[in-house]
């Protein structure tokens, strides 16, 4: 059994949030030639999609052709929102979950929600989480790697995870409003640079903010196969010993207590790379995830992973279905 944790979906209708608002910034979706649209703010070209972005129907003619058994939907990252009014943004939060909780409901079998929340304001995000996790049936929710600039360990925010971890929602960390990416406008670097460093930004954020010690049931995946976090391991660690002064404010805990206690997706593009993180956080963490349907993510899902003939059948059963199994809280059996 395959489980894909993370692939993106847009509705099909999309409002025009920003007439209705009254300001600009918010995405609006354009059809055109049938089967393609293109992603608008303002006036300017956001990206441009396929009906597979939008269709439930063409995901899962794609997915029995690659092989995919279920689908973990989640919003494009874009749409998060976080710097609108609250307001909005929980309207926004609302009108997408309730998307993605409507195609899980009608293909129970094909879809697992992962939703969104107005962080900007932890309240209102709490109350849609509530929402989500009682009402709806999504199993968690994607939420970006910083708020407005602040990181993740902002104790404004330690409340939603705290929500989290009572509700037992998952939650997906996924790159959104990459650091540096005004300096470094050419060759697409915001995101070959910016988004592995946002990962890693989360990461260290919720280590050494103590969250992951404060929660110790919070279940937290994250995206690209955790960004730069693993390869950057040895210096994080090193840096804990050697300057606990500036790394241990607020956690005394070194770092690599917390390896295998927080999920990366399998989106490496890299077998060894792969190898490199079941052998640093361990092969129950590593969940599999192909950025489906965009561009970046792995064309022919899990084709990497059935590739590596070193790697043990029970070990690729743990990657394709049981480690998500575990991290979305589900009652499957594989």
């Amino acid at each position: 059994m395959k489980i894909d944790i993370h692939t993106h979906i847009i509705p099909s209708e999309f409002p025009d949030f920003a007439k209705k608002f009254g300001y600009t910034g918010f995405v609006r979706l354009e059809h055109y030639a049938g089967n393609s649209g293109k992603m608008m703010i303002g006036d300017k070209l956001f990206r441009e999609i396929g009906c597979n972005c939008w269709d439930p129907g063409v995901r899962m003619t794609e997915c029995e052709k690659h092989n995919v058994d279920m689908q973990v939907l989640s919003p494009i990252p874009v749409l998060f929102c976080y710097w609108a009014k609250p307001e909005h943004a929980a309207e926004i939060s609302s009108f997408l979950n309730d998307h993605i909780a409507g195609i899980v409901h009608k293909y129970p079998d094909k879809f697992i929600g992962l939703g969104t929340l107005p962080l900007q304001a932890p309240e209102l995000a709490i109350r849609e989480m509530e929402r989500g996790m009682k009402e709806m049936g999504l199993a968690g929710f994607e939420i970006g790697t910083n708020v407005n600039g602040k990181n993740l360990d902002d104790e404004n925010l330690f409340p939603v995870f705290r929500a989290a971890e009572e509700l037992g929602a998952a939650i997906f960390v996924h790159p959104w409003d990459m650091m540096g990416k005004d300096s470094m406008p050419k060759y697409f670097m915001p995101w070959l640079v910016g988004m592995p460093a946002e990962t890693s930004r989360a990461l260290c954020s919720l280590i050494f903010g103590g969250v992951f010690e404060r929660l110790p049931r919070l279940r937290v995946a994250f995206a690209h196969g955790g960004g730069g976090f693993g390869p950057s391991f040895g210096r994080i660690e090193h840096a804990f010993r050697m300057r606990p002064d500036l790394c241990a404010t607020d956690n005394p805990v070194n770092p690599k207590n917390y390896l295998g206690k927080f999920y990366v997706d399998s989106l490496t593009h890299d077998p060894r790379i792969l190898r490199f993180l079941i052998d640093l956080i361990g092969e129950d963490m590593i969940v599999f995830g192909s950025d489906y349907p965009f561009p970046l993510g792995e064309s022919d899902p899990g084709t990497m992973i059935d590739s590596m003939d070193d790697l043990k059948t029970n070990t690729k059963e743990k990657i394709f279905s049981r480690n998500a199994i575990r991290w979305l809280g589900l009652n499957l059996k594989v």
